[in-house]
């Protein structure tokens, strides 16, 4: 039996987003408040067998495998991301992933960058159901449980077409963002779509579970989401920036102790010095478990936890000038909103 079938209904999971879902965001939010599932940011399967001979050759560590670190400790089930449209590929980095611990591996199929689509991957498998199908077939070989991450369509949505191709490999979960590779994702998830894509994995793979992807911003959100259209879990994406609580969902007790407003209905409210205390673990994590990546990435976070109160606008523009968690840490603390 795989963790997936260990999981409680609904089950939530990190969205895996490249240079979001490094390990170091992964380290806050499990300390704040775990998923179900962990995910990793995607990885090129091509790019892990070029390197290896490099690595070797200069006696050192595979670049691309440090997206693959994790902490067995805390991130526990988590499941790998990688991506190509090469069969062989695709067997070498699940087997390697294998064998690195992970409880899974996921082939994205869904992801719109044109860099990927080049190499008739991500979204671009959409249109190649039978390579999409080796690809599964490929990764199965690693002995690991397979799952996938893809859209409703290309262009437009073809579940009858696509899913279904998908589905008659039976892979052991199945993540769907509810949107086409057209929409990216400036129109609303179509949640409706997903009781389409439930009656037919009932019909054809009833053992894969379905996830929904798409605007979702709290668990009650996703509770609500997953009883109407009874898909079995829930991915969360851009509900995580700024909010490592969002897994935790709102406790009663815990807000009042905290003297925080709470709402049974929606996310529980974070005071502004418990966002800014947080930003500044998250920079100092980047720095420690991820130094090989440049600090400019953590723009996309300091946008995300420095928004919605007075003088945010004033404190995320010196931010963004930080070249470093000591910087950005003395930022925070010498201003006069923290």
């Amino acid at each position: 039996m795989s963790f997936w079938q260990t999981l409680p209904k609904p089950f939530f999971a990190m969205a895996p987003m490249k240079d979001v879902t490094d390990p170091a965001f992964r380290a806050l939010i499990a300390k704040y408040g775990a998923p179900d599932v962990f995910w990793t940011e995607f990885v090129s399967a091509d790019g892990l067998y070029h390197t290896r001979e490099i690595a070797k050759m200069a006696d050192s560590e595979n670049p691309l495998m440090r997206d693959l670190r994790y902490d067995a400790a805390v991130e526990r089930p988590i499941v790998a991301q990688i991506f190509s449209s090469k069969p062989e590929m695709i067997a070498y980095a699940a087997k390697l992933v294998a064998a690195q611990g992970f409880d899974g591996v996921d082939l994205n199929m869904g992801c719109p960058d044109r860099s990927v689509e080049k190499q008739g991957a991500g979204a671009a498998l959409i249109k190649t159901p039978e390579i999409a199908r080796a690809l599964i077939r490929a990764a199965k070989t690693s002995g690991l449980p397979v799952s996938v991450k893809t859209r409703v369509g290309y262009n437009k949505e073809t579940l009858d077409e696509w899913l279904q191709a998908i589905l008659e490999e039976h892979p052991a979960a199945l993540a769907l963002h509810l949107r086409t590779r057209k929409e990216m994702s400036l129109v609303p998830a179509k949640w409706e779509l997903m009781r389409k894509a439930v009656e037919m994995r009932n019909r054809i793979s009833p053992e894969t579970l379905l996830i929904g992807n798409g605007d979702v911003e709290s668990v009650e959100e996703g509770k609500r989401l997953a009883a109407e259209t009874g898909c079995d879990g829930v991915m969360v994406g851009r509900g995580m920036f700024g909010n490592p609580w969002v897994f935790a969902g709102p406790s009663r007790s815990n807000l009042e102790e905290s003297g925080q407003r709470f709402d049974l209905e929606g996310p529980p409210v974070h005071s502004i010095e418990e966002k800014l205390d947080a930003l500044v673990e998250l920079a100092h994590s980047f720095e420690a478990i991820v130094p090989s990546k440049n600090f400019s990435i953590l723009k996309k976070h300091i946008k995300a936890f420095v928004t919605g109160f007075p003088g945010a606008a004033e404190l995320r523009a010196k931010l963004m000038d930080a070249e470093c968690a000591t910087d950005l840490e003395r930022t925070v603390r010498d201003n006069p909103v923290y």
